[in-house]
């Protein structure tokens, strides 16, 4: 459609078009050219002193009926302005939406081309207009093909909503997941920077404690014995961090065993209650099945009390905590392996901001005043759950209080009974001939010292192979290996130390074990774990050799 009631220009351009076999039609009119555009004209070209004269009015209401799929091209002839255009030029271009603006004088390519590419365009849509209602005719035969294309198009309009919709939770979903991952990865580097600080400061403290227990020993005056205890009960301060950090990484030794949760916390429901003070109401709501777990029943003790705690603290010591217990079924989540035991922890506090949920257990994080947190027993709990093949997170919201809740795989069978240690032999034991084989230089020559202070005759070795070359040699009476050493680690070393002598006695002295390796090769009672001192060790190596020759 072209409109441009000036001079031959319309003649002109109709002429141009035609060479490219482009059919135009002269309107001389706005009317003709509305006309035009309600019949399906696939470009419209005007001068812009004709669309200038009436920017309102039939054609604005005809181009804002458009339907979703048309966007008629206009094609405006302009003509050269030495001065800004108008408001009512610049508000009747507008008008138009899709435009291109050609300055005159024209040149033939340059418009046969403009036009040829929005003719094209046109097509395009109409394309478009004829695949809806293609669509339309094959979902429905009820109503004419007018009203229907209107309402298939809002339909198909409110899909691509809900797809949208769909896909926008998708994304956010995704980004949850991600958002977990890099959670998870950032906990598990800190983890393995933690660890192996840990492990470190956890032999420094061994060495410490074993060196005053031979200082008591050697030199028993009073003054001595009383430095010496005052020294060593520094020492079990810092093992106690130690050991919080190593839970926290999951290097901590366990000692899993089928544990009755609920009898547990029976049990501990008077430790809890003077943990946390008159003030504070405990409640339990224990489920009424037997919520049973494979877990070290000491550290889900310390867990529950470092989180009542956490508690009491977060309400300023006075509110109301709730421990309960429920079992997860295994279909219940997508995410879980089998059932799961539920524990949770719930206080009616002020909650945590959720700029700080993210960060609650990161080793040595803490909301206290200094002096009044180590900031570890959130990272205690967290490395107990992982261990333990569970998982922990927080739900909390500022005013709502805050629930921690822990998951561990449920378990069959009957509650194993805790380990009793057996009293110090009478007497005096018979002289051994002990293998120990540690890594590390001072560790390994306090356990020497120790040993032979007690009697027995020490051969030491500073790492797997070295001692697997001492046993081929000779074979002691019993061996004491370390579980974390360069090359091979102690249950590389168990196996083929058993493989080579069946039913040698061996005891694992460690703080930064896999348990479930461990497990493999050795019975739980034979670990000693650092830092340990004379009497734990000296006992240990009695049992292990009394047990040997009772099952020879």
């Amino acid at each position: 459609m072209v409109h441009a009631p000036r001079g031959r220009d319309a003649e002109v351009i109709r002429g141009v078009l035609s060479e490219r076999n482009i059919v135009a039609r002269i309107c001389a009119s706005h009317a003709e050219l509305l006309a035009g555009l309600e019949e399906g004209a696939g470009v419209a070209i005007v001068t812009e002193e004709a669309i200038v004269a009436a920017p309102d009015g039939p054609l604005g209401d005809w181009l804002a009926r458009q339907p979703s799929w048309s966007d008629l091209p206009f094609i405006v002839l302009t003509t050269r302005h030495t001065a800004r255009r108008t408001n009512t030029a610049r508000a009747s271009l507008r008008t138009l939406g899709n435009v291109v603006l050609l300055e005159r004088p024209v040149n033939a390519e340059t418009l046969a081309s403009a036009a040829d590419a929005a003719v094209r365009a046109r097509q395009r849509q109409y394309a478009t207009r004829q695949a809806l209602r293609d669509l339309n005719q094959a979902r429905s035969t009820v109503h004419q093909l007018n009203c229907e294309l209107e309402s298939r198009i809002a339909a198909r309009t409110r899909e691509l909503a809900e797809a949208n919709d769909r896909l926008m939770g998708e994304i956010a979903e995704r980004e949850r997941v991600q958002a977990a991952l890099v959670q998870v990865q950032k906990m598990e580097a800190i983890g393995r920077l933690t660890g192996g600080i840990a492990h470190d400061f956890n032999n420094l403290l061994h060495v410490v404690s074993m060196n005053l227990d031979l200082l008591a020993r050697i030199s028993p005056e009073p003054r001595v014995v009383k430095v010496a205890a005052q020294a060593k009960a520094a020492v079990a301060r810092g093992a106690k961090l130690t050991g919080q950090l190593l839970s926290f990484a999951r290097a901590q030794s366990l000692l899993p065993r089928l544990t009755d949760v609920n009898a547990l916390l029976i049990g501990m429901h008077e430790l809890i209650v003077v943990s946390v003070g008159a003030a504070v109401q405990v409640t339990s709501d224990l489920c009424e099945e037997k919520a049973c777990a494979r877990l070290d029943s000491s550290q889900l003790e310390m867990a529950v009390l470092n989180l009542v705690v956490n508690a009491k603290d977060a309400m300023g010591g006075n509110g109301r905590i709730v421990i309960a217990t429920r079992l997860c079924p295994a279909d219940a989540s997508a995410l879980e392996k089998g059932a799961m035991v539920v524990l949770t922890v719930t206080d009616d506090g002020p909650g945590i901001p959720a700029h700080l949920v993210s960060k609650v257990f990161d080793p040595f994080f803490t909301t206290k005043s200094v002096g009044s947190g180590t900031g570890l027993g959130l990272s205690q709990v967290y490395g107990f759950a992982q261990q333990s093949g569970g998982e922990v997170r927080i739900l909390s919201a500022p005013g709502g209080g805050t629930t921690v809740e822990l998951k561990f795989p449920q378990a069959d069978g009957q509650p194993e009974p805790a380990v009793v240690e057996t009293p110090s032999p009478d007497g005096t034991p018979p002289r051994r001939r002990i293998l120990v084989i540690e890594d590390d230089a001072d560790v390994r020559r306090v356990i020497a010292e120790s040993l032979e202070l007690a009697g027995h005759a020490v051969i030491s070795a500073a790492d797997g192979e070295a001692g697997l070359a001492e046993l081929a040699c000779d074979t002691p009476d019993l061996v004491i290996v370390d579980y974390a050493m360069p090359g091979m680690n102690g249950a590389d070393v168990i196996k083929r130390a058993r493989e080579d002598v069946p039913g040698l006695p061996i005891i694992l002295a460690t703080g930064y074990a896999d348990m479930v390796e461990v497990g493999r090769v050795l019975g739980t009672q034979s670990i000693l774990t650092k830092p340990f001192d004379i009497t734990s060790l000296l006992r240990a190596v009695d049992e292990a050799t009394k047990r040997t020759v009772g099952s020879r």
